[in-house]
């Protein structure tokens, strides 16, 4: 654990239910939702909302970002966006001493600290593909130069499902870069009445700033100093190994994965799942990871990390049934450490 004082250590966790309280003044429900991003967020990575319209996902992002003092642009993903609407373009400059012209790189919306991708999934693969080296590298490419995104960097992006008309599904390389993807469901009943209440009437709220950049880098240097048992760093690597499908020097022990799992995930999953275990801990104010921790948050982290083959589409099978059944018959570790 790195030197602090306690003192500014409970003050600094206490901003985190302080943000979930903020959020509960615009969003109704949606709590598990509202951690998984905040989650997401803590642990240094980017994250995926897919719901069908109407549910608040994009209010979701932005309430969000207000009450962060970082900088935050929102982008309209739309079938005409191209490439240089979002990393930015040259332009053609005069030098009013000398008469020269020259070119100029004028930064797009990427440059910033939260990016809102509103709708990722509504713009080609050639604009999609514009956000893969900024999301991974953190960098962008323009003209042979190289140009360091602020720190830090955040792409927040929604999406409708791939079934809806006008959509174009995410190719796996850029879905792998999202570290997870969130699925948002229909509010409750007593929610959806609360919903109602709220925006048919002259219900009006204002946001307050919680976090700023320091205790954002704060947080996220707390998250890597979680403890982990090497135990449980055992059972993430054989979770993952167990989400491919059989091979000579790797039977799988999941029937669901041999039947239904083209390509199962790479070592990337795991890094993720370790740091959003490990994030899960932290925003339940403890310092050890659980298996609770692993398993809470199993889902988001791999379901758009397996690619299932024709035998699961026709049968209904989704990747969130490969994963259960896969936490099912992954042995537990011997002495868990679980709540």
């Amino acid at each position: 654990m790195q030197n602090i004082d306690e003192q500014t250590l409970s003050q600094t966790l206490a901003t985190l239910e302080q943000v979930s309280t903020e959020l509960s003044k615009v969003i109704v429900g949606q709590q598990l939702v509202v951690k998984q991003l905040l989650i997401s967020i803590l642990a240094g990575g980017h994250c995926l909302l897919e719901g069908v319209p109407g549910l608040a996902k994009t209010l979701m992002v932005s309430a969000l970002a207000e009450t962060l003092e970082l900088d935050f642009n929102r982008v309209q993903f739309t079938p005409d966006l191209m490439p240089s609407d979002i990393i930015g373009t040259e332009i053609l400059e005069t030098d009013h001493d000398s008469g020269d012209r020259f070119f100029k790189f004028q930064k797009g919306p990427v440059f910033t600290n939260i990016m809102l991708a509103d709708e990722i999934n509504r713009t080609p693969p050639k604009t999609q593909a514009a956000l893969l080296e900024a999301m991974q590298e953190k960098t962008i490419s323009y003209a042979g130069q190289h140009y360091d995104l602020p720190k830090p960097f955040f792409v927040l992006a929604t999406q409708n499902p791939v079934e809806q008309a006008g959509t174009y599904p995410l190719p796996e390389a850029q879905l792998d870069r999202f570290l997870m993807f969130v699925r948002v469901g229909y509010p409750s009943q007593d929610e959806e009445v609360e919903i109602l209440r709220r925006t048919t009437g002259n219900y009006a709220t204002t946001l307050s700033r919680i976090l700023n950049a320091t205790d954002m880098v704060l947080l996220q240097s707390l998250v890597r100093d979680v403890q982990i048992s090497d135990q449980l760093l055992q059972h993430v690597a054989e979770i993952v190994r167990q989400t491919r499908p059989s091979q000579e020097d790797s039977p799988s022990m999941c029937g669901d994965v041999n039947a239904y799992v083209q390509w199962g995930a790479g070592p990337r999953a795991g890094q993720a799942l370790v740091l959003c275990a490990k994030a899960n801990a932290l925003l339940d104010k403890r310092f050890a990871v659980t298996l609770d921790d692993i398993e809470a948050i199993a889902h988001p982290v791999l379901r758009h990390r397996i690619l299932l083959n024709f035998q699961a589409e026709a049968q209904s099978v989704t990747t969130d049934d490969v994963i259960s059944s896969l936490l099912k018959d992954v042995p537990k570790p011997k002495s868990p450490l679980s709540s």
